[in-house]
């Protein structure tokens, strides 16, 4: 229904008092598998997000939150992977992870209900902060983060400075018909014209926005096929691969509906609004498997749509995309918009 919060039964089915359970088998949490910041800080940015905020999301927010004070190193560096019962069991490092960890702690110091939560995140923001990743994702990741610290601290030096290096690792190329900084799409790949969007809205840089704009235009119009989400597959997409590709992964979707809607926010042309239709038809089947990717009942959301359906496994990753198109649909009233094949 129209404005109604998701489900979140799933979710809190896969949650413990350390964290998110990465995996699951069919919809039971492999408790075996341990925890991950990539997942946990996914949750937290839908659990900050969800404007009907319950004592139970304040409970699980509260989890992550802690679970990511914990894995930011004094360097900056963050751990990743956890062991179920808790105890990490990698280095801390400065892959994706780390980008997600600050995007994460960006909009909980912005967004989260309590003056505590939000005081906890920027501290723990400014520690991560202090270094930098060499990778081209991680940071168009943590630039998220930074524009949304600086929606609500618009003087926050670090935030500042993280986002000016952020937005300076995204190059298009001139005068190329393959206009993407990178020779191939690979996964979540809006969030880079997302940042560009977010740096430049930030910076009041009509330049910036326009190139956000102009990456997303084209990345839209490479995943989409016969009026319907086409989205890369999990072995990435070069300039002459135009056929559907599988397995297509949830958070392909999600970053797009995440992208399309901030497009929309800024320029109000409706057809970001209809980019984020068809997001959302992804999820319920208007895709090249003509195959539903969530449970409407749980908020379960499937772990990859395949050439002849889905894998029926329920992790973290697939669950938290799901939620968080849902949110990106619910508020601008697209939820119902699911086109006819």
């Amino acid at each position: 229904m129209p404005g109604r919060s998701p489900s979140y039964a799933h979710l809190v089915a896969l949650m413990d008092e350390h964290g998110i359970f990465e995996h699951a088998l069919f919809d039971v949490p492999r408790r075996g598998d341990g925890y991950c910041v990539d997942d946990v800080a996914r949750a937290l940015i839908v659990m900050v997000r969800e404007p009907d905020q319950t004592p139970e999301l304040g409970t699980l927010a509260e989890t992550c939150l802690r679970f990511l004070e914990d894995a930011v190193d004094a360097d900056g560096r963050v751990h990743n992977r956890m062991a179920a019962g808790g105890g990490w069991t990698d280095d801390p490092a400065l892959g994706d992870w780390w980008g997600r960890a600050l995007w994460a702690l960006g909009v909980t110091a912005a967004r989260a209900p309590t003056e505590t939560a939000r005081s906890r995140a920027l501290s723990t923001f400014h520690r991560a902060a202090s270094a930098r990743s060499p990778h081209g994702r991680a940071m168009a990741f943590a630039t998220l983060g930074a524009a949304d610290l600086l929606a609500a601290h618009p003087d926050d030096l670090v935030a500042h400075t993280l986002l000016l290096d952020g937005v300076s690792t995204i190059v298009i190329p001139r005068d190329d018909p393959w206009a993407w900084p990178e020779p191939r799409l690979r996964y979540a790949n809006a969030v880079l014209p997302e940042a560009l969007l977010a740096a430049g809205m930030t910076l009041e840089s009509p330049r910036v926005v326009s190139h956000g704009l102009g990456m997303l235009r084209f990345l839209v119009g490479i995943e989409t096929a016969g009026g319907h989400l086409s989205v890369t597959g999990t072995g990435g997409r070069g300039p002459a691969q135009t056929a559907a590709q599988f397995d297509q992964q949830p958070i392909e979707v999600a970053a797009i509906a995440d992208a399309c809607a901030r497009a929309f926010d800024i320029t109000e042309d409706p057809s970001w609004r209809d980019a984020v239709a068809t997001t959302w038809a992804w999820f319920m089947g208007d895709n090249d498997a003509s195959t539903p990717m969530f449970d409407s009942e749980s908020g379960a959301g499937f772990d990859g749509l395949e050439s002849d359906g889905r894998n029926e496994n329920r992790g973290a990753e697939s669950t938290l995309a799901a939620l968080s198109t849902y949110q990106q649909a619910r508020r601008l009233g697209v939820l119902e918009v699911v086109p006819s094949r």
